[in-house]
Order: C-alpha cells, then sequence, then structure tokens
C-alpha cells in the first residue's frame, strides 16, 4: 500500500500469522508480533500459550523492528536491552536463526545522514558489547522508510536467505545477463515487489525502484484491461511483458518466467534492438526456472542446460552471419 495508507492501520496487539506463497519460491510463514510483547515468555495466541522454545525452533529468520524517530529517543534507548535479550533468547534455543534488525522511520526530511549512520553504529556496538558472553551471533541492520524502497530491500535480502535455491538462481541470472548484455536483472515476487535474486553486478537502488514501479504500472495497466471472456480481470499470467524506453537511453523489460514471479532487465537500447535473441535467452531461463524448482538445489543441472541452449543459438547466428 501508499504510504499515507498506513496511517490507517491498527496497532499490532497479539500476534498475526499470515502465510505468504506467491510463487514457487518465497513459501513460508510470518509471525507478526506487537511491540509490546516480549519473546521471553510464553505468547498467548488464540486461547492458548505458544511456548518460546516452540517460536524459536520453528524460525528461519528474526526479524527486529526499531522506531529511530527522534521525538521517541526514550522509546528507542528502552527497545536496546529489549533487542539484546531477545536475541540472545532466539541464539540459546536456534543458532541457526538468521537475525535481522530494521531501523525503521529514517525518513529523510526528518533524520540527517550523520544521525542515521552515528544511531546505526551505536546499535551495533551495543548489541554486540551485550551479546558476547552468548556466542558467535551474527546479526545484519538495515535503514527503512516506507517513504522510499529501502524497506523493500531490506526485506528482499532477508527473503533469499530463505530460499535454499539461491546461488542457482543468481547463476542463471549471471548466465543470462552475460550472454544478452544486460546491466542488471531482478528475479521480483510481482505480489510484494521483493526481489528473490539478482545478478552478481552491484544492486544500484535506484534502479531497483524503476523495476519495482514497472511491476506497478503493469499490474495496474492489466486490472484496467486484462478482461477475460468471463469478465474477470487477469493481472498477471504467463504473456504478461513490458517494454519502457527511459530517456537515459537504456530499456526496461519485464517478462513472465514463473507463477506471479517476473523478470525485470535492465538494458542498452542497442542490446534491446536485438529482441528476438533476449526473448529467446529468457525462454531457456524460464525453462530452467521451472527446472530448479522441480529439482530443488541441484545448483548444476540447469546452469548447464542453459549454456547449451545459449551455445546453441550462438552457433546457429554465427552461421548465419557467414
Amino acid at each position: 500500500m501508499s504510504p499515507h495508507e498506513t496511517l490507517f492501520l491498527d496497532t499490532t496487539n497479539t500476534v498475526d500469522i499470515h502465510l505468504i506463497a506467491n510463487n514457487n519460491f518465497v513459501r513460508f510463514q510470518t509471525w507478526d508480533f506487537g511491540g509490546d510483547m516480549s519473546l521471553v515468555h510464553d505468547v498467548p495466541y488464540m486461547g492458548t500459550n505458544i511456548p518460546v522454545d516452540t517460536i524459536f525452533r520453528n524460525c528461519g529468520t528474526l526479524v527486529y523492528v526499531i522506531d529511530a524517530q527522534d521525538e521517541q529517543e526514550e522509546d528507542y534507548q528502552d527497545a536496546l536491552p529489549k533487542l539484546v535479550e531477545t536475541l540472545g533468547l532466539a541464539h540459546s534455543i536456534n543458532p541457526k536463526i538468521n537475525f535481522e534488525v530494521f531501523l525503521h522511520k529514517v525518513d529523510g526530511d526528518s533524520m540527517s545522514e550523520e544521525t542515521k549512520a552515528e544511531r546505526q553504529q551505536s546499535i551495533e556496538h551495543y548489541v554486540s558489547t551485550e551479546l558476547q558472553g552468548h556466542g558467535d551471533v551474527l546479526v545484519s541492520y538495515y535503514l527503512t522508510s516506507i517513504y522510499d524502497h529501502s524497506a523493500l530491500e531490506a526485506f528482499s535480502k532477508v527473503v533469499q536467505k530463505l530460499a535454499p535455491q539461491l546461488p542457482t538462481l543468481n547463476n542463471l541470472l549471471d548466465i543470462l545477463t552475460s550472454s544478452c548484455c544486460i546491466d542488471k536483472s531482478y528475479l521480483v515476487d510481482v505480489v510484494t515487489k521483493l526481489y528473490i535474486a539478482t545478478d552478481s553486478n552491484p544492486v544500484d537502488v535506484h534502479t531497483y525502484e524503476l523495476c519495482s514501479d514497472l511491476v506497478d504500472v503493469v499490474i495496474d495497466v492489466s486490472y484496467i484491461y486484462g478482461i477475460t471472456e468471463s469478465g474477470q480481470a487477469v493481472p498477471y499470467d504467463d504473456k504478461s511483458t513490458s517494454a519502457t524506453r527511459l530517456n537515459s537511453g537504456m530499456v526496461l523489460y519485464l517478462r513472465e518466467v514463473s507463477s506471479y514471479l517476473a523478470l525485470v532487465c535492465v538494458l542498452r537500447e542497442e542490446h534491446f534492438a536485438k529482441r528476438a535473441l533476449l526473448d529467446y535467452n529468457i525462454d531457456c531461463f524460464r525453462t530452467s526456472l521451472e527446472k530448479v524448482f522441480r529439482e530443488g538445489n541441484d545448483a548444476v543441472g540447469p546452469a548447464a542446460e542453459y549454456k547449451s541452449h545459449r551455445q546453441e543459438l550462438t552457433n546457429r547466428v554465427n552461421d548465419g552471419n557467414n
């Protein structure tokens, strides 16, 4: 939802549990705990108490959100001991948990870059000092806000750690970008606009914002014009595609590659002119993606098959040029 719509959200007082299953690679539950709740004792839920041991033993990632607004300085300071207590207990029960800390509401107009950096450094120092007696506790930190794409960027990195196929997906995207001269590519969940994989080229926040906005445009336009014979709007299917030319000479290209999963590429206009070659490679990528899902964590087979497809097409192009 847009930032102004969040003003009408109710405060989380209990536990909100949601199943996330938008596509074949992102399938998990989210347990959203109210900020006033303590995870040191059993958690009340629908008339019963859930033991903390049960929660943490089945937990893959713990995301802890701290309000960083200046006017809430006292709440900010009180949250740090609670953060350390929660991380220490969770790690003692399940050392395999990924720990992620969001320093939230670091909105551009209300907090300077210097203040943001100081807040993050102070939290990292405090947590690392207090957790010295709990063993090797690895914690990742993010500066987030709902008024830009920083929250989506942070959650994308969180979700990637939960996808066991991530190394294979990244490898496939590297092959695709090198064969089609693509500057940057993202595998985006169109429901949440989180990217579950990307190639090894550096992530540019501005580029990711453009790709995320493109997904919004495709869905919005499809809701208007995507009417089937039954009269139902189809916002996204296997024929969903979009190409947008930017003033910078770059092209944003979106293709459906799986159920509610989009490949969004950024490439130069002269490379996009080879549209047939690009589409062929994306079709090969889509086939490999399906095989990755079927075979689990097999990182060799799909990549080798994709390279074979690419070499076959390269030979055809060379034969035609000769």
